[in-house]
């Protein structure tokens, strides 16, 4: 059973980090929710790229957070900017931390299946693969500060 929860818990990992490259080509491309999901799933998931090979994502978790930050983006950058400093909006941000918040914030509003902590180390661990120690560290604070909201 230890495996499959580990498998499980890997493909929602890959399905995460890909979810954040995908609201980043969306926001920089505008592409079409349709051909994005299409194209992440027949080119990316799983996939070998330029020698990197993509972890297997749980595809329905992709798709779900994708659509999901695509639906209730208003609601979700509301949530974002009334725990930012003051002065700061989220066009300030830059857009890989965008969509790394986003999509957290995301998942602490629509999928309460999934524990607080486990969401907010998830995307703390997002962000470990796009910045440095100090962005971690504001991933993890702005989630927390947002569940606190959203959760409580």
């Amino acid at each position: 059973m230890t495996k499959k929860i580990n498998e499980r818990s890997r493909s929602r990992s890959a399905a995460r980090l890909a979810a954040v490259q995908a609201l980043y080509q969306r926001e920089m491309e505008n592409t079409p929710l349709p051909k994005l999901l299409d194209e992440f799933h027949q080119h990316r998931l799983g996939k070998t790229i330029e020698d990197v090979t993509y972890n297997d994502a749980e595809i329905d978790f992709f798709d779900d957070l994708v659509r999901g930050v695509d639906a209730r983006r208003d609601e979700i950058d509301t949530a974002i900017t009334a725990k930012l400093a003051s002065g700061w909006t989220i066009e300030r941000l830059d857009k890989p931390m965008r969509q790394i918040l986003r999509a957290g914030t995301y998942e602490l509003i629509a999928r309460i299946d999934v524990p607080t902590g486990s969401v907010i180390s998830e995307y703390v661990d997002v962000a470990d693969a796009f910045y440095a120690k100090r962005e971690k560290g504001f991933v993890n604070g702005l989630l927390d500060a947002v569940a606190k909201t959203v959760r409580a």
